[in-house]
């Protein structure tokens, strides 16, 4: 149940299980060619305080690696509004659980400037559309 007088959205949290060794996964959630084969196009590098911009659908989204604890933990700043997104990788018996959370979001009722929506819309979008981009992960990395 929420609270009505939420201050901020809830983060998007998505976990899977991937038939794979954790440093397969790593690489391809820790370089440029493995992100945008599951994600978009970029130029990110794996150096804390690298700025980095990934192509969005609503344009170039300026990036900031702000953690990496290979091949547990990728963080970084996505855009201007706040977010932080971040990959979380855990070894399983030559398995993977990945989780992505997708935090830094504002009040319910603020409008994101790009998309000219409130967070609660966008948040909602987004967490259906990350669904579908970490089964893509998942497709690319047990090929």
């Amino acid at each position: 149940m929420e609270d009505r007088n939420q201050t901020t959205v809830p983060d998007i949290k998505q976990t899977i299980i991937i038939k794979a060794p954790i440093q397969k996964v790593w690489e391809v959630v820790s370089t440029s060619k493995g992100i945008e084969a599951w994600f978009m196009p970029n130029n990110f590098e794996p150096k804390v305080g690298y700025e980095f911009e990934i192509q969005s659908p609503f344009g170039p989204s300026p990036c900031k690696v702000l953690e990496i604890d290979e091949p547990n933990h990728l963080s970084f700043s996505w855009d201007t509004d706040g977010w932080v997104v971040s990959f979380i990788l855990k070894e399983l018996d030559n398995k993977t659980e990945f989780t992505l959370i997708h935090g830094g979001w504002k009040h319910p009722d603020e409008i994101i400037g790009k998309a000219n929506e409130t967070s609660t819309v966008i948040r909602d979008r987004m967490a259906h559309g990350w669904v579908g981009i970490v089964e893509n992960l998942k497709k690319v990395v047990e090929v």
